[in-house]
Formats: structure tokens, sequence, C-alpha cells
């Protein structure tokens, strides 16, 4: 099968830059051929701003990539990002060249100015099954009013055309809680197929979970992330057993420094093959969110690696843990709860339980097999509904 996978990168490389090029490397691997067209949002104040005021139509984008799919002829396009460069333009684009559409759901742009259904410090739903333009009125795109008007107007003009109805074939959910948000927020319901995400078997642990004495925070470290909430939590545990190790870097770091916790080590940001020997010798990863995360990487490698999982009992994560034993569910924004979890992390059986259980989750739903197999039954389906 020729696939033709469509991708907007980001400023910072994130989780759908890494899923973009595992699928295309799982896909190769499978015997498929596979063309990329990515391309970059501008960096320049004055490019930027015209190629924003273009997000909701960008016609020369559109034109581009008819052509692309006329002259390469796909047997299937999978679109992953068109914010902002791109635009939704490109989907009834290869409709007229005759190319059946998947999209994957990395976000909740298509519902929300900022892609994370978040504002003010916990979730907002405001404009899920209502319009857009509350994100103008709270300036949701990047705090400004100005920079929410081009974002809410894209959302608004493809649900007036129909572009999801008529120009998708297929979209793929990371999981049911975000494919019941997207259904409330007006997509076709019969259309969405929740196909998780997946990482490599990073291979054997090196220290079984219940003998490691580190517990690690792992990403971008962002007022939503939650992890000034840990480190409270921490501060209250105050055993000194244990050591939080936090990998990352991001606008909040400075500040989450500053507070110095005892048992607290900031590593920085590390290369993945380093992170992935830490997890493979941790004890447990904590994921203390505050937004309805889509699917994170970084839980699913924790998994991979056999390492027990703390999250905030919020999104997605939920259908993950609660019924596997995987790990251990706390009350978003409940510093005492955190507190009580990471005391129970001083346990011997616990931990080594979570983490076998851990490691059945991953190797019955994230690895790369069932994830190729999947993306070749959806693109099925996708030329299928075309035909």
């Amino acid at each position: 099968m020729r696939i033709l996978q469509v991708h907007t990168h980001y400023r910072e490389t994130g989780g759908e830059d890494v899923v973009v090029q595992a699928e295309a490397a799982l896909l190769r691997r499978a015997g498929h051929e596979v063309l990329q067209h990515q391309v970059e949002n501008p960096r320049r104040a004055v490019a930027a701003a015209a190629a924003l005021a273009a997000a909701p139509w960008n016609p020369a984008a559109a034109r581009d990539l008819r052509r692309m799919a006329e002259r390469v002829r796909p047997d299937v396009v999978h679109v992953h990002n068109t914010w902002f460069a791109l635009s939704p333009a490109v989907l009834p684009a290869f409709g007229r060249a005759g190319v059946p559409v998947v999209m994957t759901l990395h976000n909740y742009r298509l519902l929300c100015a900022n892609g994370l259904l978040f504002r003010d410090g916990h979730p907002c739903e405001d404009c899920v099954g209502s319009h857009p333009w509350h994100s103008v009125r709270h300036g949701c795109y990047r705090g400004s009013a100005a920079q929410s008007i081009p974002v809410a107007a894209t959302i608004a003009l493809h649900r007036r055309r129909r572009t999801w109805d008529r120009d998708v074939e297929l979209f793929l959910a990371l999981n049911e809680f975000s494919r019941a948000l997207f259904v409330r927020g007006g997509l076709p319901p019969d259309r969405i197929l929740v196909k998780p995400n997946s990482v490599p078997d990073p291979g054997m642990r090196t220290v079984p979970a219940e003998r490691s004495s580190t517990v690690l925070v792992v990403g971008r470290l962002a007022d939503q992330k939650g992890v000034h909430l840990l480190l409270e939590a921490w501060r209250r545990f105050a055993n000194r057993s244990l050591e939080l190790v936090v990998v990352g870097d991001g606008p909040a770091r400075a500040d989450l420094e500053r507070l110095g916790v005892p048992g607290v080590r900031f590593a920085g940001r590390l290369a993945p093959e380093q992170v992935r020997e830490l997890m493979l010798a941790g004890r447990a990863l904590a994921f203390p969110s505050r937004s309805y995360e889509g699917q994170p990487m970084v839980v699913l490698e924790a998994l991979a690696a056999g390492l027990p999982v703390l999250a905030s009992d919020l999104g997605g994560l939920p259908e993950l843990l609660r019924p596997t034993g995987a790990g251990w569910l706390i009350p978003p924004g409940d510093a005492a709860g955190w507190t009580g979890a990471l005391r129970g992390l001083t346990r011997t059986a616990p931990v080594g339980q979570a983490s076998a259980a851990a490691l059945r989750l991953y190797q019955r739903v994230f690895t790369e097999e069932r994830a190729a197999r999947a993306l070749e039954d959806a693109y099925e389906r996708a030329r299928a509904r075309q035909l």
C-alpha cells in the first residue's frame, strides 16, 4: 500500500511528531511505501502572522497537496496535523484527487483553540458542543484574543461547511474518553475508531521496580503538567529512601527548582535512550497532569518498561489504569492524595504487582506490531468507505 503522511511540525518536538515518525517506520517495516509531506509553521513574525491569518482556509497549501496526490497516487492519505500552515483546506483537496483520508485526533484542536481543553488552571469544555468564540473572550490561543480569532474562525468555518463529515473517511481517536468528547463536539460517531499509540519494546528491566529508589517525572515542565502539586506532595512525603528525578525542561522549570524540595533532582532534558535506561531501573512514573491528556507517550513508555504509573484521575488515563492495576489514580489537584499515593510506593508487594500489570497492559495493547495491524485495518476501512 502507498500511504501519504501529512503533518505540520511543532516548534518544539513533541509526542505527535514522535508518533508520526514512528508510524512511518513501522509501516515501512510491514512492507508499505510511506511518502511524507511535512511542513513547519513560519518562525518570523510577519510570515507567521500571514500564515495564521490563512489558517481557516489556505488555498495555496490545498493546491500543492492536490497536485502531489495526483502525481504520486497514494492509496490513502493519513493526516496528523494541519495547524496552522496547511489548514483543513487540504482535506477536500484530497477528495478531489480521489484519495481517501484518515485523520488522527492527537489533540482537541478541532474543538478547542488551544487544543488542550484547558484554561485558567483546570479543564474547560466551554466550546465542546457549543461554539468556539468563547476562546476569543478568554484569549485561549497564546493568551491573545487577537490570535484566537483565526483559530476560532477555523473551527467555526469547518463545522459550518461540514468538512469533517464530507472530507474525512475515518478519524482515529486515541482512547474512548477522547472519542466521546469528539462525538459531543459534532464529529460523526460512525467514523471515529479508537486506535491507541504505540511504543517500541525497550527490553528487559535492569532493576525490579520494587527494589528501585527512583520515582520519575518525565516531560515538558509547564503549568498544566501539575508538577508544582507533586513537589508539594513530595515535601509532605519527606521520605529519604526515595528520590524524585525530574526529567525535562520548560517554562516552569526555574520556579520548580526554586522551591528547593529535598529529595528532588532536576536532570534536565535527556536523550531518549537515557530516559529509557531510567525507566528500566525506576520504581514508578508520576504523571500529575491537570489537563485532558490525549495519550501521553511517556506513560506508554513507562508501561513498556514495566514501570507503575501514578496519574491524575482525569482524561483518558483512568481507562488505562483503573481496570488493569498498572498504577494508581489520584484526584486532580489533591496534594494530600498525592502524598498518600507516594507513601504507598514504599510498600514492596504492590509496586511489584503493578510493575507486572504494566508490562502485561503494554504487551496486550501498545506494541508496534498491534499498531501496524490497526493502521492497516483503518486504511482498508477508509478505502472501502470511499467506494
